[in-house]
């Protein structure tokens, strides 16, 4: 009996660790340029292994507000990038990312921020209206419009949303269907399927995952 004991306290212990390791949410990855698909990458920063960080930045809200990169501090955000006059991908894009909206709204520490990629076109009073029609609070949800080549780098060589290579001429375009999230460190850590209801699921539970990273 004195044998059997021990055993059994063992047994109980490892019983329950295993079922603690399988219960806890598992932490998300990191995402470093070379952890990432090439197509996605900018070559410039393909071979980059650690440290990647969101930039500085500054762009235009849809209140004329100026933001940068501060306006984010210390706060989770999803971002992606998108048109005004989108026939195709942005609808479903703007549905899904409603939908994580809702799930967080009155969560201070989640942020969204959206990009137009046709800059000239999608002006502040445009990005007003659009973002009226979502019925969104705009200190939660920027929609932002700025200097094209700084926006498509933020695409390529920051948040690796877009698959096209190019160089932010009149002649380039961005069209992609991809969410990003950004935790408090500005790291990136995982890529959705915006316009996909089962990935954005995932985004929402990716989400709660990172919130309690940060408890």
């Amino acid at each position: 009996m004195k044998k059997i004991i021990p055993a059994v306290i063992i047994t109980l212990i490892g019983i329950i660790i295993a079922y603690f390791m399988l219960t806890q949410p598992k932490p998300l990855k990191v995402y470093n340029p070379a952890d990432i698909n090439p197509k996605l990458v900018d070559k410039a920063v393909q071979d980059v292994k650690i440290k990647h960080r969101v930039g500085s930045f500054k762009l235009t809200d849809q209140d004329k507000n100026t933001i940068t990169e501060e306006y984010f501090k210390d706060k989770i955000y999803v971002t992606d990038f998108f048109f005004v006059t989108c026939p195709t991908i942005c609808p479903k894009m703007a549905t899904q990312m409603h939908r994580v909206y809702n799930e967080f709204k009155n969560n201070n520490n989640i942020l969204f921020l959206s990009h137009t990629v046709m800059p000239l076109q999608d002006s502040v009073p445009v990005l007003k209206e659009y973002a009226e029609k979502l019925n969104v609070n705009s200190m939660k949800w920027k929609f932002v419009t700025g200097d094209k080549q700084q926006i498509y780098n933020l695409a390529r060589k920051t948040y690796f949303a877009a698959v096209s290579e190019g160089d932010g001429s009149p002649e380039d375009f961005i069209h992609t269907e991809n969410f990003v999230l950004v935790d408090k460190e500005k790291r990136l850590r995982g890529f959705y399927d915006g316009t996909s209801e089962k990935d954005t699921d995932r985004l929402i539970q990716d989400i709660y995952t990172l919130l309690e990273e940060y408890k």
